[in-house]
């Protein structure tokens, strides 16, 4: 039995990525002035309006921490909708000018990934992290806080501490 010849066809296609970012003729991409200009103003709009708007998310995770609360035997799809709401949040504090809150639901959105534990201490944490939020966005605590935001940190890594022993 003879082997058959194996053919063997290499094709280079032509990368026209650069064509489609930078324009037909492979010249820089730029973006405009006016077109920067009105992206910065309209996220300035949004970090006026982002206290209010995350105001309401708190309050969603304050009823959930409440159904937490009154009703232990649905505690795991409460955990899982804080869970959510947190993975919202942390993406979005530090773009606003409120990291203290990406900190704070980045924590809160760690502690209750994939958990199975949800006994009263944990509940309790729920509420430290939700209380903290909360003292942020009230006080309007933007960038790192300073003082206030170190007393907050320390303050919810302290619950942290207490509920976890």
């Amino acid at each position: 039995m003879a082997n058959k010849p194996v053919i063997v066809r290499f094709y280079r296609f032509q990368n026209r990525l650069r064509e489609k970012t930078a324009g037909l003729g492979g010249g820089k991409a730029a973006i405009s002035e006016e077109a920067l200009e009105a992206a910065q103003q309209a996220l300035s709009k949004m970090s006026e309006d982002y206290p209010d708007w995350v105001s309401g998310l708190i309050a969603k995770l304050q009823e959930q921490h409440g159904r937490c609360v009154d009703t232990p035997e649905d505690r795991r799809d409460c955990f899982e909708a804080i869970n959510h709401m947190a993975h919202d949040m942390k993406g979005q504090g530090g773009t606003f000018g409120y990291p203290l809150i990406t900190a704070f639901a980045d924590s809160l959105y760690g502690f209750t990934s994939g958990s199975s534990d949800f006994a009263d201490n944990r509940v309790e944490l729920v509420k430290s992290h939700i209380d903290s939020m909360r003292a942020v966005i009230r006080g309007r605590v933007s960038g790192d806080g300073g003082e206030i935001g170190k007393k907050l940190t320390d303050s919810l890594n302290d619950a942290i501490e207490k509920y976890s022993s």
